[in-house]
């Protein structure tokens, strides 16, 4: 019998080392031979479709002494396994639709605190901004920016969509600025949502029509953050730099996982792979965030072409120099440009006063 390696297996598989190694001590993925002396594992070929199913219920969340039981079944019998999932996912959303209605009603009591206390006034600070928008060596610019008032957003459209939508979907933000909105919170989650409408209904003959969407709103020493996508929004606070969203992405919740590293992770082909994005009939509904600003911070927006291109540490330098963000826009356009800019690149910096 042919044995292949750990490095050949995990591959072949889609589960890392270190997880097989894990899933080895449980005793859900055991090796076939195990080197007495190394510890080095070797699997049979034939173990690759459980090792596969174990990869993809562990990317559907699911806890692994439950997928020990399917596996199990599953190498019985093909039905008794469908069974045992779909009442597993039966029970996720159960438990999901009992765990939003407690959210909801403390979603409204937290609400109700500041509302007691203060209501939110529409003062915005007044920064120091700069941003680029690049479109590298992609036949077209899918990528689109806002800065205007207080409000400023990067969205990134994907794959092979519509020119126009990114840029539409910033246009349904843009009416934020002049809005004077009690509850920014709110209001750019309900932008959001129309910019979710206005996509599934101008584009729904393009089926694969979506964009990214990271956007902020700065008021009274706050910044409200909305996100969907890879897209990302970073602060820099005393020479330190903080990514305030994760991406929604394949690979993030792989590395979430453990299952690959974050060096792993830039070089792995399911990068691209989205899995929230505002796009033609989906639920695209954003993260939202609320984080105190102080004076002197510095508030950073890019699309992928951006940071999936420059090397973490060389980004960060370029994002923490104290110098205007007219100079910090133009030292990192030029390291994606010495990177040889792959894909459409945009950035925004805002420095609060």
């Amino acid at each position: 019998m042919t044995h292949v390696s750990i490095g050949e297996f995990a591959q072949a598989s889609g589960l890392s080392a270190k997880a097989l190694r894990l899933y080895d001590e449980m005793g859900l993925l055991v090796p076939v031979a195990v080197d007495p002396s190394s510890g080095y594992r070797r699997y049979a070929p034939e173990q690759l479709n459980r090792a596969r199913l174990v990869a993809r219920l562990r990317l559907a969340g699911m806890p692994l002494a439950r997928i020990r039981v399917v596996a199990d079944l599953a190498s019985r019998s093909g039905r008794a396994a469908a069974a045992e999932l779909t009442s597993y996912w039966r029970q996720v959303e159960a438990d999901a639709a009992s765990a939003r209605s407690l959210v909801a009603t403390l979603v409204s009591e937290l609400d109700d605190l500041d509302d007691k206390e203060m209501k939110m006034s529409i003062t915005q600070q007044v920064a120091d901004t700069a941003s680029y928008l690049e479109q590298g060596c992609r036949a077209d610019q899918q990528d689109a920016i806002l800065v205007t008032d207080g409000v400023y957003a990067v969205a990134d459209g994907v794959g092979g969509c519509p020119r126009d939508l990114a840029r539409d979907v910033v246009g349904v933000v843009a009416a934020l600025g002049g809005a004077g909105e009690d509850d920014p919170v709110r209001a750019l989650d309900a932008a959001v949502a129309r910019a979710a409408a206005l996509v599934t209904e101008q584009y729904a003959d393009h089926p694969d029509a979506a964009t990214t969407l990271t956007a902020l709103v700065v008021r009274d020493g706050q910044v409200v953050i909305a996100h969907v996508g890879d897209t990302r929004a970073y602060r820099v606070r005393e020479g330190r730099l903080e990514r305030l969203t994760r991406d929604h992405s394949v690979v993030q919740t792989l590395v979430d996982e453990g299952r690959l590293t974050p060096d792993e992770a830039r070089a792995d082909d399911r990068r691209v792979i989205l899995n929230r994005a505002i796009a033609v009939g989906a639920s695209s509904a954003p993260d939202l965030a609320v984080h105190a600003v102080e004076p002197g911070d510095r508030l950073v927006l890019t699309s992928d072409g951006v940071h999936a291109v420059v090397d973490a540490a060389v980004l960060t330098g370029l994002l923490v120099a104290d110098a205007p963000p007219g100079d910090v826009a133009a030292s990192v356009r030029d390291a994606v440009r010495a990177a040889g800019e792959p894909d459409n690149h945009a950035l925004v910096v805002v420095d609060l006063p």
